[in-house]
C-alpha cells in the first residue's frame, strides 16, 4: 500500500471519527473488542436513519460510499443489517409472523436479586413489554420505570412486538436521561433484551444488564405490578369501546401515574 493510499484511508477514518464523535484509538480498541461490527454498525444505522428507514443493503453500501468515500462490502451491509434487525418498515409488514429466538450467549445475569427498594435516580431501571389486548386487536407497550420513584421514564406502543419496540423505547429514555453511566436496568429474558443491538447500546451507555430467571416473573415484580395496575384502571375500570380508545386512555393513565397517582415502593 503506498504512502498516498495510507493518506487517504486515514483521513476518511478520520471523518467517519468525527462523525461518531470518539478518537481513532477507541475506534481501534472497540475493533479489537468483542463486538467488532459496532461502529461499522453506527455508520450503517446512520445512513438508514438518513434515508428515513427506507434503504436495504445494497443503497445502504452505496450510501456509505457517496457519504464517506468508503467501500463496504454490501453482505457485509447485510450481514451487520441482519444482526442489528436494521429494516424497513414496509418488509417488516410483509413477513408480520415471523419467529424471533432468544440469542442465549446474550442472556445475562439477575443482578437485582429482588432488590427493588433503591436511594438514587438512574439507579436500575426496570422494563417489560405487556399486551393492550381489545376485540381480538392487539397493541404492545413497551415501558422503562425507575425504581428510585417507580416513575415511567419512556414508553412505546406498537403493534409490533419487536427489536425496534424496545429499542425506541430504551433510546427515549437515555434521551431525557443523561447521567446513566453505571446504570442497572433490569427485565425478562425476552428475544428483544438479549439482542445484538440491545446490548450494544447499553454497553455504549456503560448500562449494566440484568434479567430474571427464566420463568420466574417474580423477579421482574415491579413492571409485574405496573403493568397490572395500568390495566386494573384503564381496561376494567372503562367501557371501552375500540383498541385505539384503549390506547388513549392508557397514554392518558401514564401521564396521571407520573403527575399526579401515589405510589408505593412495596413489591
Amino acid at each position: 500500500m503506498t504512502f498516498i493510499n495510507l493518506y487517504i484511508d486515514n483521513y476518511k477514518l478520520s471523518n467517519m471519527c468525527a462523525v461518531l464523535e470518539i478518537s481513532k484509538r477507541t475506534y481501534y480498541k472497540y475493533r479489537k473488542a468483542e463486538d467488532l461490527d459496532y461502529y461499522d454498525y453506527l455508520i450503517v444505522k446512520e445512513i438508514f436513519d438518513d434515508s428515513k428507514g427506507t434503504y436495504g443493503y445494497r443503497r445502504i453500501t452505496e450510501g456509505v460510499k457517496i457519504k464517506y468515500g468508503v467501500i463496504f462490502n454490501h453482505k457485509k451491509v447485510r450481514r451487520i443489517m441482519t444482526k442489528y434487525y436494521i429494516k424497513p418498515e414496509y418488509i417488516r409488514k410483509l413477513r408480520p409472523n415471523i419467529t424471533y429466538k432468544r440469542i442465549e450467549g446474550n442472556v445475562k445475569p439477575n443482578l437485582l436479586n429482588r432488590k427493588f427498594n433503591v436511594d438514587k435516580e438512574n439507579s436500575i431501571w426496570c422494563t417489560d413489554i405487556t399486551y393492550l389486548i381489545f376485540n381480538n386487536k392487539r397493541a404492545y407497550l413497551s415501558t422503562i420505570i425507575d425504581l428510585y420513584d417507580r416513575k415511567v421514564v419512556s414508553y412505546k406502543i406498537s403493534k409490533f412486538n419487536d427489536n425496534r419496540l424496545v429499542l425506541d423505547t430504551l433510546n427515549e429514555a437515555l434521551g431525557k436521561r443523561k447521567n446513566v453511566s453505571g446504570l442497572i436496568i433490569h427485565s425478562d429474558q425476552g428475544f428483544q433484551y438479549t439482542s445484538f443491538e440491545y446490548k450494544v447500546v447499553c454497553e455504549y451507555n456503560h448500562i449494566q444488564i440484568s434479567m430474571s430467571r427464566k420463568g420466574t416473573p417474580i423477579d421482574d415484580s415491579p413492571m409485574e405490578s405496573f403493568h397490572s395496575i395500568l390495566k386494573k384502571e384503564t381496561l376494567y375500570n372503562n367501557n371501552i369501546t375500540s383498541l385505539q380508545e384503549y390506547i388513549i386512555l392508557v397514554e392518558d393513565w401514564i401521564f396521571f401515574y407520573n403527575t399526579t397517582r401515589l405510589k408505593s415502593k412495596r413489591t
